[in-house]
């Protein structure tokens, strides 16, 4: 049985290079998502929220092995981020920021599976499963570079992509800030830690 991987089957979108920026087209992709609020070492519901898109993600892929002899690897955990004031990207100010926090699905998947999911998921009833739903998003065009190290050493890279990757490329924002998490912070030192930075742009 091949077993669909996301990143293996889009490389190009869930790898990049360290060194700049580089561009990409992202297609349409299905995703369970769950938005919130405020920062997410602190918010329960951020806990919460990624506690519901892993137990749902790990249902439907073994009920997919099962009931349709089809196997993936569960995708990375992504988030979307923005903020009243965009700022506090920069400034790390996480009490303000907004977030949908997500998971890629495979191509195959259903509402209806997802719905008998969230029903077998029910039965444990994490506080967030009621705010999960599933979302297909066409980001298009975009840049995105490969940060290696802490979370909150993003700033200096983000301020680069303020203020001189999009002037210089006649380029502006077209989205919201996209993160895709290749590492597990649960085992990997803050300072090794793998994340696409990714941010939706067009012509100026």
């Amino acid at each position: 049985m091949d077993k669909y991987d996301v990143k293996r089957a889009h490389k190009n979108l869930y790898s990049s290079s360290a060194g700049d920026f580089t561009e990409v087209d992202v297609p349409e992709f299905r995703y369970l998502a769950v938005e919130g609020s405020g920062d997410p070492n602190s918010s329960r519901a951020y806990a919460e929220a990624v506690e519901a898109l892993y137990s749902v993600s790990y249902t439907i892929k073994f009920a997919s092995k099962k009931e349709l002899g089809r196997d993936a690897v569960v995708g990375p955990l992504e988030g979307l981020w923005w903020a009243d004031d965009m700022s506090t990207f920069v400034s790390r100010d996480k009490r303000a920021w907004k977030w949908t926090m997500l998971i890629n699905q495979p191509p195959w998947v259903t509402d209806e599976m997802v719905d008998s999911a969230k029903a077998v998921v029910a039965k444990k009833a994490p506080a967030s499963l009621p705010l999960l739903h599933s979302m297909t998003w066409t980001e298009g065009r975009c840049v995105q570079i490969l940060h290696i190290g802490a979370y909150d050493d993003e700033g200096p890279t983000l301020e680069s992509l303020h203020h001189r990757v999009l002037p210089e490329r006649g380029l502006t924002y077209n989205g919201r800030h996209h993160e895709i998490y290749l590492s597990d912070p649960r085992r990997t030192a803050p300072g090794r830690l793998k994340t696409i930075l990714r941010q939706p742009v067009t012509v100026a």
